[in-house]
């Protein structure tokens, strides 16, 4: 796998910000009515959980243009917890001590995560990533077999 150029990176970066608006619009879409016959953090989470499915595919053919596979669908939440948990915080932490309403809460909270999504989400869908953001180690010497 070759080192992605910056322009490759900026170039996720930019599909990633366009698959979490579309992810944001369909969680709100899926949360508004939920929080109509239960309470807002059940809503909330049953909610992110429909998103995510669909953010996963999402980012898999298009943000990092990779092949979805079961591994990496059932890896995906995993990465997934983190951006769940700075979420929960930031909801409850804007309605209970920040007094903001609780239709408007849960796209402030996910704005914050963002960034921490981006990372965890390309770690996961492009398998190696960190290998190919480390620094090459020095070529074998010349004319040494090499082990591919």
């Amino acid at each position: 796998m070759s080192t992605p150029t910056r322009r490759d990176k900026l170039g996720q970066i930019f599909r990633f910000a366009l698959v979490g608006g579309v992810n944001t619009a369909t969680f709100y879409v899926l949360y508004l009515p939920l929080h109509w016959w239960m309470p807002y953090f059940a809503a909330y989470t049953l909610a992110f959980l429909l998103a995510m499915v669909g953010s996963f595919f999402m980012n898999t053919y298009f943000t990092y243009r990779t092949r979805p596979t079961w591994k990496k669908f059932l890896l995906f939440p995993l990465t997934n917890v983190t951006n769940y948990v700075i979420q929960s915080a930031g909801l409850y932490a804007l309605v209970t001590w920040g007094g903001v309403d609780t239709r408007i809460a849960p796209l402030i909270a996910a704005v914050l995560a963002i960034p921490f999504t981006f990372v965890l989400s390309r770690k996961i869908l492009i398998p190696g990533t960190r290998a190919a953001e480390a620094p090459e180690p020095e070529p074998a010497a010349a004319g040494s077999p090499s082990r591919g």
